[in-house]
């Protein structure tokens, strides 16, 4: 009866470092929890704003023919928005030119009769001046006929359109508004706590609709604070380009004031299943052992901080389906 009592103790503990050996044997690939250091973050709310707004005007007097962009529509830089009824800017251009092209010519002849000393200094003066009138006022003219094409100064959208197809304008009179969509801001309200912090620092995040991060490209702190909520009002310019925002939408921004020590694991090695978030802890003699965490914040897409479950050094799995194989396998031997 005790031989047979001692050859089951030993079966047992050959099931048992089998078990082991065969869940060690998974090879299962892991990395460590580790605390690292992480900027420290004031998040405000914020409203998405254009960089660039402004009226085109015209510079002439003019019909409009043509109107070639209307509300909403997104303009292309260079674009041309507008033309007005140009007939008396190409027929003074046409007799500038020839104007031009007299005053070139009897200066040249003036110029060769000169040189062999056959007219004075003071008649060379005169063809000299008459030509600098000619080619000053070709070139106002050539400016006339710019001035009734006119052009998008930005790519941006239309927000406003002041004249119809048929109607004059006038110098000055205003005949489109617009915004840039490529330089965008977003501006919020800073307490007052944190003005100093954030000055010296000067690096903040904007953080989009979608969750995805924009680091600020530039930061303008007003120089005064708010006398009713005693904050002050900050705006952070995104690097120029699309992103997929528009003027009037909300945003957050991030303000780093410091830094914080946090646990940071691989995003790979979470593993969700309803309402529970865990992670599959490998000990050092190869055991696998499924844990409930706590998560913060996601750091792009690659790590993610854990708030509670963990300790600094903890092995992780980061294959949770082979991990999930190697647990399955381990209690079967068990």
């Amino acid at each position: 009866m005790r031989k047979e009592y001692e050859q089951f103790t030993v079966s047992l503990a050959l099931l048992f470092l089998t078990g082991v050996s065969q869940a060690a044997q998974m090879d299962l690939a892991v990395a460590n929890a580790s605390y690292q250091t992480l900027p420290q973050e004031r998040v405000g709310e914020a409203v998405i704003e254009a960089v660039h707004k402004s009226t085109v005007s015209s510079q002439i007097s003019g019909r409009v023919t043509e109107i070639n962009f209307d509300v909403d529509d997104v303009v292309p830089k260079g674009s041309v928005i507008m033309r007005l009824r140009d007939r008396q800017q190409r027929a003074a251009l046409k007799s500038a030119q020839a104007r031009h092209q007299e005053a070139k010519a009897e200066f040249q002849r003036v110029k060769n009769i000169f040189a062999r000393k056959l007219v004075s200094r003071a008649l060379y003066d005169k063809a000299e001046a008459d030509l600098k009138a000619a080619s000053a006022a070709l070139e106002q003219a050539q400016e006339q006929l710019a001035h009734t094409v006119i052009k998008a100064p930005y790519s941006g959208i239309v927000t406003q359109r002041y004249i119809e197809v048929g109607e004059t304008a006038s110098a000055g009179k205003p005949l489109m508004s617009g915004l840039s969509l490529e330089h965008l801001r977003a501006t919020t309200q800073l307490p007052q706590a944190h003005v100093a912090t954030v000055r010296a620092l000067s690096r903040a995040q904007v953080i989009l609709p979608d969750g995805s991060r924009v680091a600020g490209s530039k930061l303008t702190i007003s120089p005064h604070a708010d006398p009713v909520t005693h904050s002050f009002q900050v705006r952070v310019e995104l690097p120029e380009g699309q992103h997929d925002i528009y003027p009037g939408m909300f945003a957050k921004v991030a303000f780093v004031i410091g830094e914080v020590q946090r646990l940071l694991i691989p995003a790979k090695a979470v593993v969700h299943r309803s309402e529970v978030t865990a992670v599959y802890v490998v000990k050092p003699d190869g055991q696998v052992f499924f844990r409930q965490i706590r998560l913060g914040r996601v750091l792009g897409e690659s790590q993610v901080e854990v708030l509670a479950g963990l300790e600094e050094g903890e092995q992780l799995a980061l294959d949770p389906v082979s991990a999930a194989v190697a647990l399955k396998q381990q209690r079967a031997e068990h």
